[in-house]
């Protein structure tokens, strides 16, 4: 008996003291909106761990839904053709928003005044005026609203900030920053057809791979530059293949000018292979990136180093939905300006938008 008495006694102590850890935090209660995009499956494939429950999906398209239920075995209550209703009936904590990018927008101003977290997928919105009415949404109703890229959870591209960082002696500043992102073009790779029409659509996509692949660009120039706002954008965009892509560009490059510093974006749907890798210039060294995880940088002085990358070493959360639940359960909070974060991807947003002034016009764009 007296035995019994000490265990509970030195259990309640525990409790009071560690209350978090001994009680297993309740699984964040998350629903999709739109599941057109390409990158969908990944929530339903590897995204989902145990601390996250899916509580609703919302897709108009009613034989989309229906396929997604049978491949991944959804409940029919899960279902929703109406956005409000899944939301008001289902009541997550966060969103993640695989839709056209121009409907970012209407999922904000459903999900802000009720209080629920959202993470789109890149970028944030079709043009700054959006891109601002979503910001201000969530400001005022004090949610998280992130933006999520394939490359954010890339530990090379960590490594490449850490190594300006930490290692800035030796690298020294950051004078040019060149990158590469693309593929062959979404109907050369099969996109599903739901994917493509939106994603040539100059108003539901904002633009073709200037918007697609140039945010990658953006975004992470702004993170190495620490939110520091570019001086001017000039960029040219082509349409080498009139006959697939009739409505938007299939090729851009884009150079952004900072005070001391130059970002060139290179988005294509023309490469002969897929790319996300970077070039990234100090006064006395370099780090370029090959993909997610092999890297190789050379400081002044030195022979050039290469080094395969992993998450575990520089302690990345590779898994973006993870990362949203941390945000959410207040684990952490986004740094200004880092790749997840608000500011950046308004940045970004005024990139693209001048981008494609500076690529209809010819003239040179220069930010406010």
């Amino acid at each position: 008996m007296k035995l019994y008495v000490t265990v509970i006694g030195l259990f309640l102590i525990l409790m009071n003291f560690f209350p978090q850890g001994i009680m297993a935090q309740e699984k964040t209660q998350f629903a999709m909106v739109g599941l057109s995009h390409g990158h969908s499956p990944w929530f339903f494939e590897w995204g989902k761990q145990e601390g996250m429950e899916l509580v609703g999906v919302y897709e108009p398209d009613a034989a989309l839904a229906n396929r997604f239920k049978e491949r991944y075995d959804l409940d029919e209550s899960l279902i929703y053709d109406d956005l409000d209703k899944m939301l008001e009936e289902k009541k997550p904590e966060g969103i993640l928003v695989f839709g056209p990018i121009f409907y970012h927008l209407e999922a904000v101003e459903a999900a802000a005044p009720r209080g629920i977290h959202v993470m789109v997928e890149k970028p944030l919105a079709t043009n700054l005026k959006d891109a601002k009415r979503m910001a201000a949404l969530a400001r005022e109703n004090n949610i998280h609203l992130l933006t999520n890229y394939e490359t954010s959870w890339y530990p090379s591209t960590e490594k490449t900030y850490r190594l300006f960082e930490q290692d800035h002696g030796q690298l020294g500043e950051i004078h040019k920053m060149v990158f590469h992102h693309g593929h062959q073009g979404p109907k050369e790779i099969g996109v599903g057809p739901e994917f493509l029409a939106w994603l040539t659509d100059p108003k539901l996509n904002g633009g073709g791979a200037l918007v697609d692949f140039g945010c990658y660009g953006a975004n992470i120039m702004t993170y190495l530059r620490h939110g520091e706002r570019p001086i001017s954008v000039r960029a040219v965009t082509k349409n080498y293949k009139p006959e697939i892509y009739d409505k938007v560009d299939d090729e851009a490059t884009i150079i952004v000018d900072y005070k001391d510093a130059q970002g060139i974006i290179q988005a294509s749907w023309n490469w002969p292979f897929n790319r996300k890798d970077m070039e990234v210039y100090g006064q006395s060294g370099y780090v370029i990136t090959k993909d997610d995880e092999h890297m190789r940088w050379r400081f002044a002085g030195q022979k050039e180093v290469g080094s395969e990358v992993k998450a575990e070493e520089l302690d990345l959360i590779s898994n973006p939905f993870v990362y949203f639940d941390n945000v959410i359960k207040g684990n952490f909070e986004p740094a200004p300006y880092s790749l997840y974060s608000l500011e950046n991807n308004l940045m970004v947003v005024e990139i693209l938008d001048a981008a494609k002034e500076s690529a209809t016009t010819g003239k040179t764009v220069r930010l406010k």
